[in-house]
């Protein structure tokens, strides 16, 4: 690498001092090119259909006996105002429901009632926690008084 990067700077020193004839440099005027240039129709965009007064109405309910699982929603729009709720059984045993609402004037407003249920029996496994004790040996430390040379 060294070798070629002085072999450059000898050929660059050359020609810096007139020992290897200069190219001939010459300017021309530029050519002009001409591109046909192609038309195509105008794009035109889809307008999908636009519903003023959009409406719709759904509502789900989840009941799993085998897991406890336990939520149910509904909701329904008419126009900009929105209703609806729903609930779920929290892990307490406590079932939360919410009521919403949304509109233009008022914006998403929502109320959260809690209400116990009756006993909520869950069969836990237990869990045994073994710890073993840790031995900790600490490592004797020696210390030697400083040498001094005369």
């Amino acid at each position: 690498m060294a070798f070629k990067l002085v072999a450059f700077a000898c050929l660059v020193a050359a020609a810096s001092a007139g020992l290897l004839p200069a190219a001939q440099v010459s300017y021309a005027a530029p050519v002009a090119y001409s591109v046909p240039v192609a038309y195509s129709a105008p794009i035109t965009k889809v307008v999908e259909d636009y519903n003023a007064h959009p409406q719709y109405s759904f509502a789900y309910d989840v009941q799993d006996g085998l897991t406890g699982d336990s939520k149910s929603q509904h909701e329904s729009r008419d126009g900009d105002v929105v209703q609806g709720s729903y609930s779920v059984v929290d892990p307490d045993g406590t079932k939360r429901t919410v009521d919403y609402t949304a509109d233009p004037q008022n914006g998403f407003n929502a109320v959260v009632r809690k209400e116990a249920l009756g006993q909520v029996t869950k069969v836990v496994a237990p869990v045994a926690k073994v710890v073993a004790p840790v031995a900790y040996h600490a490592a004797p430390v020696a210390y030697s008084a400083p040498v001094y040379h005369h």
